[in-house]
């Protein structure tokens, strides 16, 4: 073996990875880091024009052009449609990541049911049927899955009700079918980050001065006194997608600086 290849991530070269919620945040990073690590790329996103710029950065590494996918997970025909043309494309799947999300701001008094579903549906349903039309092409490769989750799946935190019912969800979706797959040599495990510099606040609603008093306030709630990089997150995923990882399964890994250890005091 050369002394190149003594980190085991390092084996992402050449394998197929899915990646969804690729046009921003955490899955663009993510995409852009497999890329750099020599992997073959199928890319999700439902912004288009961000995806392309994603798919670019991707090539100026060096990498292969991605396969682009594009299209939203909650339409059922789009879902088959993406794993379809992934298979068609590259004949084989290695590694799922699972990183499309949105995040909702509402407590119990203030969440319609539009809301709820919505997140319900963006955050758990369309990943399970992502995962369930994937995992037949992972057991032929003895592939890795990886759920993009939340400290808000482990920790509780009022005004984000859909959204931590949602994660935590997935962080026992993750654990069950890490279980139910175990046998097959399909490894299962989710990331869960604290706050990460990505759109998605702002998105959900914070204006920049709301956002920017956030981010102040992670000085406190996070133990190592700053929010996350994206790139911080993708790491952590390229390793539990990796040989690196290869007796790790079924676990829901925090990175978030230390939160989800903390408690008020």
């Amino acid at each position: 073996m050369a002394t190149g290849d003594a980190f085991k991530v390092s084996s992402l070269k050449g394998k197929v990875a899915l990646i969804t919620g690729a046009s921003s945040g955490i899955g663009a990073g993510t995409s852009v880091l497999f890329a750099k690590l020599g992997a073959l790329l199928a890319l999700n996103g439902r912004d288009v024009e961000n995806l392309n710029k994603v798919a670019k950065e991707c090539t100026d590494c060096g990498a292969d052009e991605p396969l682009l996918v594009p299209g939203d997970l909650t339409d059922e025909e789009i879902v088959k449609k993406t794993v379809e043309k992934t298979i068609a494309h590259f004949g084989r799947l290695d590694v799922l990541v699972n990183s499309a999300g949105i995040l909702a701001m509402g407590s119990i008094e203030t969440t319609d049911l539009a809301q709820y579903d919505k997140v319900m549906n963006v955050n758990v349903r369309s990943i399970f049927h992502l995962t369930q039309l994937c995992v037949p092409h992972l057991i032929k490769t003895k592939g890795s899955i990886v759920n993009v989750s939340s400290v808000n799946g482990q920790r509780s935190f009022p005004g984000v009700l859909a959204y931590c019912m949602s994660k935590a969800a997935i962080d026992q979706f993750t654990r069950c079918i890490a279980l139910e797959l175990a046998s097959k040599q399909v490894r299962v495990n989710s990331v869960c980050p604290g706050v990460i510099i990505t759109d998605v606040h702002k998105r959900a609603g914070l204006n920049e001065e709301q956002y920017s008093q956030f981010l102040d306030k992670c000085k406190q709630t996070h133990a190592l006194g700053r929010p996350g990089e994206v790139e911080e997150v993708a790491h952590s995923i390229a390793f539990l997608a990796s040989d690196a990882a290869s007796f790790i399964t079924g676990v829901n890994l925090p990175i978030d600086g230390g939160r989800h250890a903390m408690c008020p005091r």
